[in-house]
């Protein structure tokens, strides 16, 4: 967990940031948001702090933070407020960034999830031309350290089997070893695709936007739509939602998957390591809390199981 002074330090911040002029005020203390290894967010009316994960590369979070405040991203991008201090950030050494809010995705109606408008989102994205030199988006490095920390929680644990072998089946490319087959790495992607991904445009209520670009940067489109393509295929995903999401990003030209037909070839081994990497997850934060996997981690193990045993012409193929 993240310090009580870093806390302070960040809800301080988005104090400061909402009320610029120093007005008195009767604002409610500061909201933790999230506290992750990889962030910690915390909101004062309608401004958010965020530190970045400590471990963030300054000149690369720096070509993010400029991608989301670029006019290129309007209307796709949340874009950041003027920061307290460009990158490092005095949080410990960690990056701040600061941030309108903006009302996210409402868990407990999932039927109101915006599927094509986050499609929409996504194909602008990816059609874009990058605006400035960007890092690698790090989809495939994400896979990679999910299950490197799942070795770690379950060292020579037998129920780490299946996942492992599901990642040795993919090629190397999929597991951050290389650049990805057919030149389809200098796209601009998002990196980490979810629904806690979208909030609602503070300047424009009825339309949402992508925030979080730590893991934003170029490379595969078809990494941004591996998640719901995994969920999908793991039957968490009803096959209604996925091809109302589907035929969304190519009404909107998104150019991850060919404009019709089977997207199979260009999402299998993407969707796959998705899979791979939520199962990993999945066990390494069951063994840190002591408990078993619950009902939607286990879909995903499960799914680790069914690509493990598939023969090796296929958990070998690419989508090139």
């Amino acid at each position: 967990m993240t310090t009580t002074t870093v806390v302070r330090l960040l809800g301080d911040l988005a104090h400061g940031g909402a009320h610029a002029a120093r007005a008195a005020c009767a604002c409610p203390p500061p909201e933790v948001l999230a506290d992750r290894p990889d962030a910690t967010v915390v909101r004062s009316g309608q401004v958010v702090a965020k530190a970045h994960a400590a471990d963030s590369e300054f000149p690369a979070l720096t070509a993010r933070l400029e991608l989301a405040a670029s006019p290129a991203m309007a209307g796709i991008l949340l874009p950041p407020l003027p920061s307290p201090a460009p990158p490092p950030g005095g949080a410990d050494g960690r990056a701040v960034s600061l941030w309108p809010y903006g009302v996210p995705v409402d868990p407990a109606d999932p039927d109101a999830a915006p599927w094509e408008e986050a499609a929409v989102l996504l194909a602008g994205l990816h059609r874009t031309p990058p605006p400035h030199v960007l890092p690698p988006m790090r989809g495939p490095a994400k896979a990679a350290r999910a299950v490197a920390r799942m070795t770690t929680a379950r060292p020579e644990d037998p129920t780490t089997l299946p996942v492992l072998a599901a990642w040795h089946g993919l090629p190397g490319w999929a597991r951050g070893e290389g650049p990805a087959p057919g030149h389809r790495d200098g796209f601009l992607c998002h990196g980490d695709l979810h629904l806690g991904q979208l909030v609602r445009d503070p300047g424009r209520p009825a339309g949402w936007l992508l925030i979080d670009i730590d893991d934003a940067g170029l490379g595969d489109p078809a990494w941004d739509l591996a998640r719901p393509a995994a969920w999908y295929a793991a039957g968490l995903l009803a096959p209604e939602v996925w091809l109302r999401f589907l035929e969304a990003y190519r009404a909107a030209g998104g150019p991850a998957v060919r404009a019709e037909g089977d997207p199979w070839p260009e999402l299998d081994v993407v969707a796959r390591a998705l899979t791979v990497q939520t199962a990993a997850l999945a066990l390494a934060k069951s063994a840190a809390e002591e408990r078993s996997p619950d009902e939607v981690e286990q879909l995903m193990i499960d799914a680790c199981v069914r690509i493990a045993s598939l023969p090796p012409e296929l958990a070998a193929g690419s989508s090139s």
